[in-house]
């Protein structure tokens, strides 16, 4: 439950600047009931490792390549659409207000999917990535998963010591999994003997879930999987 304070201010918020649809413009919600329909979800049969939808001959698109650390990656979506946009608006543009949204989503995923999850933990970013754009996305949404689940979260532990390019700007998954490595460290063992949950925004070819398991489990996490709001295919 939100605190009455929150609840008030959240009510006022939408009365004086109602949201508006992100995929056909009505008043009333970031996404509303029409077009929530058309989201891109993902269906299985999926990769047991990285969350993919398998193809006809049940094989995987593109899997993580090189030592897999983490125990598996899910998304309720694929990256297009409007649950790109929604995750633009969030990332770019200052759009804090939808991390409630895209939170549910994984909520509303995890009770039909459950993962295991003692902890709850947000892919981080470097800390001048951060200052620059004001926040970190993936821990926007991981205080809201985190109230809706019940599940405590830890933003301290897992830390990003390598300002490395974004993951969207490598060509190849060869390259991304060069760019991401040894980028991720545990500065404690409080995740000790825990199972974590990453939470993260968009995983690309899996390669910045991946590095952060491989860092977790170094520091003694019993098991990792990665939870993303959508994988890009």
């Amino acid at each position: 439950m939100l605190p009455p304070i929150t609840k008030l201010k959240r009510v006022a918020l939408d009365l004086f600047f109602p949201p508006w649809c992100i995929g056909c413009g009505r008043e009333g919600k970031y996404i509303c009931d029409s077009c929530r329909v058309n989201l891109p979800f993902i269906s299985p049969p999926v990769c047991a490792t990285c969350g993919r939808p398998l193809t006809i001959d049940k094989t995987c698109p593109g899997c993580i390549e090189g030592a897999v650390e983490i125990d598996g990656i899910r998304a309720p979506f694929l990256f297009s659409g409007i649950i790109r946009k929604a995750i633009h608006e969030l990332k770019y543009r200052n759009l804090k207000s939808m991390a409630p949204l895209l939170a549910g989503y994984l909520f509303d995923y995890l009770n039909i999917s459950p993962l295991p999850a003692d902890v709850l933990v947000p892919v981080p970013v470097h800390k001048k990535r951060e200052r620059e754009r004001g926040y970190n996305q993936s821990s926007l949404i991981v205080h809201e998963l985190s109230r809706l689940s019940v599940v405590p979260l830890n933003e301290t532990c897992l830390i990003r010591k390598v300002n490395t390019p974004p993951q969207v700007k490598t060509a190849s998954a060869r390259e991304r999994r060069q760019n991401i490595s040894e980028a991720f460290t545990c500065v404690d063992s409080s995740l000790k003997g825990k199972r974590v949950l990453l939470i993260d925004d968009v995983s690309t070819s899996g390669a910045t879930l991946n590095a952060c398991a491989g860092a977790l489990k170094a520091a003694g996490a019993a098991s990792v999987w990665g939870l993303a709001v959508a994988l890009e295919i």
